[in-house]
């Protein structure tokens, strides 16, 4: 298979984005919401704050539920909310 000349081999591309997080939702098909939480530090009080960001990730075989412990990976526009898709899944939920 022959590259475009557009697009840079994968080993001179830039390293994806990877994220650990809880799936919140899966009611779409082939897409759920991911709950990222990470930690800040306040600028004058320096009080360590949680903080979280809701991803939506692409699961082409909806292994994933709500309650799993899923790793996402960035990748190419899938539309217009998802930017991320998921790699694997590190813990199902307790039932």
């Amino acid at each position: 298979m022959k590259e475009s000349p557009l697009t840079a081999p994968p080993h001179l591309r830039a390293a994806r984005k990877v994220r650990e997080g809880v799936v919140v939702s899966d009611k779409m098909n082939k897409t759920r919401v991911i709950k990222v939480s990470w930690h800040s530090s306040h600028p004058r009080y320096q009080k360590v704050l949680r903080r979280f960001t809701q991803l939506y990730a692409h699961d082409e075989t909806n292994d994933s539920h709500a309650g799993d412990r899923v790793e996402v990976m960035e990748t190419r526009p899938l539309s217009k909310l998802k930017r991320w898709r998921i790699t694997r899944v590190l813990a199902k939920a307790a039932l």
